[in-house]
Formats: C-alpha cells, structure tokens, sequence
C-alpha cells in the first residue's frame, strides 16, 4: 500500500476547513442581516445588496463575528499586545495553562495510581470502577463553584491542611481551579492505563512465569511496558479535557485572567468578537498541547525500540 504523502493530508484538511470559512461567512450574514436591516431603517438608507453584506459582516458587536473579525481581533490581541497587558490572549492563555498543566499533573498521577489498584486488587476493581464511571456523570458546571469554594478556603482557612502547605493566596486559588482540571483527566488516564495494564496477552504472562518472574518484574518489566501507547492516547484525551476544565473553574469565580474571564467579560459588554476571539485561543492552546503529547509519544516510542509506521 502507498504511504499517505503530504498532500494527500493536506489537502483534504484544507478543503475542509474552506468550506467551513463559508458556511461561517454565509451563518454571520443571515444571523447579522435583522439587526442590519433595523439600523438602516432607523436611518433611512436603502444600500444594494453588496453594501448591505458589507455592513452585516463588520458590526461592531454582531451577534456572529465574521471570520475575518475574529482573525483580526486574535492577531490584534496576540502580537500588538504587551504580554502583560490584560488584554493580551498570551497573557490570558498563559494564566490558564498554569492550572491546566497542575491539573493534568494531578489527574495523570491520581489516575495511574486508580489504575494499578483497579488492576492489581480485583476488590477495588469491583468496587472502585463502577463509581469512577459514576463520577463523569455529574455536570461538571454544576459542581465547578463548589468544588473551587470550598477548596480556596480549605487551603486559605485556619486548619491542619492550609497550615500544612502554606500556601498564598494567588498559588490556592490556582490549585483550586487545577483541582477541575484533575477531575476531568483522571477518568481517560485511569481507564486507559487499566486497558493497557491488562494488555499482555497470557502467553506473555505465562512466559514470565516460566522465568519466576515476581509480580513486581512481570509489572515492570512487561505490564508497564504494554501500557505506554495507551498511557499517551489517553494522555491526548486528558490534556484537551484538562484545559476545559480550567476554563470551567474560571467561570464561576469572577476570575480577572484566563481565558474563561474573557469569556465572561465579553459576555457581560456582549463584546461577541472578543468571545471569538478567546474561543479560538483556547482551540489553538488545546491543539498544542495534544501536539506535544503526540510528539513525547514518538520519542518515547523510539526510545523503547518501537519502528515507525
């Protein structure tokens, strides 16, 4: 069989996203197009048909942001910007991949521990499964406020744990907002890391014990091992999962920075290209970090002996 060339990637992809460019185009015209038809009511104009798309397509606060507004808004706030300036997406983007990386870090230790134990102790893996399946059934919304609250005090309050850690104010509400994070990225790495756990066939383990293998070798040595593909897939799925759930725990606490508190603001003044603007951000910012585990994945798979595809 041909190996796919660069072409042959490339080219459906962009297609694709062209023709989303003008599905976009079309929805910002019929959705901006009333309003439009108010205001030169109200002023008395009658413009041709050109002008009037014209003007549908560069409202200040249009109910959809044409593209081209919202490349601009991104551009504008990206690179004309001070990094420190609050109105810097960098700036914002970097504030919430703070807690999307202690998260995700959380969430990959909770959930490898979760698997080992689900994988080595049948009790726990009748027992404890069931109710992490459970446990990604609850609206994340729902529980994001509370969960942030009550952590902030904990860590901030007069008792055992607070006085313990000793942290400040900025590092407890930046584990507090990481702990939505964890919730979201433990559940794929757990389940991933069970699937890979239990992935060496049983002639391989009854190999191992031809060599009187202990279960402490047959776990490094061959369960570990088998795991990694399915460490790194669900890695992918717990860093996107991550970053959502940092954008989550920014909305319910008034944050000043993040990419959720400019989801806010600009709901607040109905700055709808701002909206865009931090939407495609957060799509940009979710895209690289799943590049980058893309990438660890094949250095780590070349390091272990594995061929490419």
């Amino acid at each position: 069989m041909k190996p796919d060339t660069f072409k042959d990637k490339i080219v459906p992809v962009t297609t694709i996203l062209l023709a989303l460019v003008v599905i976009w185009y079309v929805a910002a015209i019929l959705m901006n197009a009333p309003f439009q038809r108010d205001m030169d009511g109200r002023a008395g104009v009658t413009p041709s048909t050109l002008e009037f798309i014209g003007k549908t397509l560069a409202q200040p606060k249009p109910i959809l942001p044409a593209p081209h507004q919202v490349a601009q808004n991104v551009y504008e706030n990206t690179f004309l910007r001070s990094l420190s300036s609050n109105r810097s997406l960098v700036y914002h983007s970097w504030v919430t991949l703070s807690s999307t990386l202690l998260g995700f870090g959380f969430g990959m230790l909770l959930g490898i521990l979760l698997a080992v134990l689900i994988v080595h102790n049948r009790a726990m893996d009748r027992s404890l499964m069931p109710w992490l399946v459970a446990s990604q059934t609850i609206p994340i919304l729902a529980i994001a406020p509370m969960i942030v609250i009550i952590s902030y005090n904990v860590l901030t309050g007069d008792n055992a744990v607070a006085h313990l850690l000793n942290l400040d104010s900025d590092a407890s509400r930046l584990v507090s907002k990481a702990l939505i994070s964890t919730y979201l990225s433990f559940f794929p790495v757990a389940v991933g890391m069970v699937k890979g756990l239990r992935s060496p066939e049983i002639m391989h383990l009854d190999l191992m014990r031809t060599y009187f293998a202990s279960p402490m070798q047959t776990f490094w040595k061959l369960r570990v091992p088998a795991s990694i593909p399915f460490l790194f897939t669900s890695m992918k799925v717990a860093i996107a999962a991550s970053l959502v759930g940092a954008i989550v725990g920014e909305l319910p606490t008034g944050a000043v920075a993040g990419i959720g508190s400019k989801l806010l603001a600009g709901s607040y003044y109905s700055q709808t290209i701002d909206i865009w603007a931090a939407l495609v951000a957060g799509s940009l910012l979710a895209g690289i970090l799943v590049a980058i585990v893309g990438v660890a994945a094949k250095i780590v798979d070349r390091a272990m002996g594995g061929r490419p595809a």
